[in-house]
């Protein structure tokens, strides 16, 4: 029978409140158990594998994934494959997440005494305490539900919520132990813009001959012609110990050209350079000196290292070859690149 908006909307809302009430009564569940399963977790010294049945399985894949993307090796082990052969995969290092809401899965409970026999320690996700699955796993955590969102109370709502929550609880709690970074993360998420912007500076930068490192002593043409070799737009200015003084752009070179003629470029670069140029560190972030690039309106910003000493030079072009957008320059502010400055 055809329903009104109304009442579409109505059991709609209702629905996801049902399910945040489930998740909000599982936070008393975060006690002793919850500490010993981090605990095992991180005491791992194989994989983390995750297994269960139907939409318990499903909940329990996106948890190993989870794991997985966040420094926790693991990997999802389907129970039908498992009792096929594939418990040859599971070691006595291993540690296994089973999901189960009634913890009789007959496939999942046939596994357990297999894998006790291995010697991997089991955590067991359920919403029986009594249940065989909470019998035979060293810890249980209990992801029990009032009622599924389902007028019928049986298609699995409420209940693989609460499995989800519980199992992010678990991974975020672990991730943090372990002291998960910024930079770590990137390592596992390469791809998209989500890994663009957790690039370091470091991974990214023109080094070596890309990198034109010039002595304040030396000649204006000899540094012209470091950057033409270097195929760069900017050479960075050290002091006998190799600390940065300033930089030469090209930008310092057309506006000498246009203030002096040619005569300045058989003077030394440190009476032209710009002094005390903007830095950055090779640990930071792109997403930071894009920031400082669109402050400061400059296209390349020289990378030290703690004693103040060039390691790279990071460009605009370089970014733009990494597939970042190009910083955004107010339009009433917006110098020419003949004119920009450090």
């Amino acid at each position: 029978m055809a329903q009104s908006p109304k009442t579409i909307l109505a059991r709609g809302k209702e629905v996801l409140r049902i399910e945040a009430q489930a998740v909000e009564a599982l936070v008393p569940h975060i006690n002793k158990d919850f500490e010993a399963a981090v605990k095992v977790v991180l005491g791992c010294t194989g994989r983390v594998i995750v297994t269960g049945m139907g939409k318990a399985g499903l909940i329990g894949q996106k948890l190993s994934a989870t794991l997985a993307s966040t420094g926790t090796p693991s990997y999802s082990l389907h129970p039908a494959e498992a009792i096929h052969g594939d418990m040859g995969r599971i070691t006595k290092e291993d540690v296994i997440l089973a999901f189960s809401k009634s913890g009789e899965s007959e496939e999942l409970i046939r596994l357990l005494p297999i894998i006790k026999r291995i010697g991997a320690q089991v955590i067991g996700f359920t919403g029986r305490m009594e249940s065989s699955l909470a019998k035979h796993s060293d810890i249980v955590l209990d992801v029990s539900v009032n009622r599924e969102a389902c007028t019928l109370n049986l298609a699995p709502t409420s209940s693989t919520t609460a499995m989800l929550a519980m199992g992010d609880a678990l991974a975020v709690v672990v991730m943090e132990q372990k002291g998960f970074k910024e930079r770590d993360f990137a390592l596992f998420h390469p791809g998209g813009q989500l890994g663009r912007q957790l690039l370091s500076v470091a991974e990214i930068m023109r080094t070596g001959k890309d990198n034109p490192i010039v002595k304040h002593s030396d000649k204006v043409e000899q540094v012209l012609l470091a950057i033409t070799q270097a195929r760069a737009g900017s050479a960075s200015v050290v002091d006998a110990q190799g600390k940065l003084l300033g930089i030469f752009t090209d930008g310092d070179l057309r506006r000498h050209l246009r203030e002096s003629g040619t005569d300045f470029v058989k003077g030394k670069v440190s009476e032209v350079m710009t002094e005390n140029p903007k830095t950055i560190s090779e640990e930071c972030l792109v997403e930071e000196a894009m920031r400082k690039l669109q402050e400061y309106r400059i296209d390349e910003i020289v990378v030290v290292d703690k004693k103040n000493k060039p390691v790279g030079l990071l460009d605009i072009q370089d970014l733009l070859k990494a597939g970042f957008d190009e910083p955004a320059k107010d339009s009433k502010t917006k110098r020419s690149p003949l004119s920009r400055r450090q």
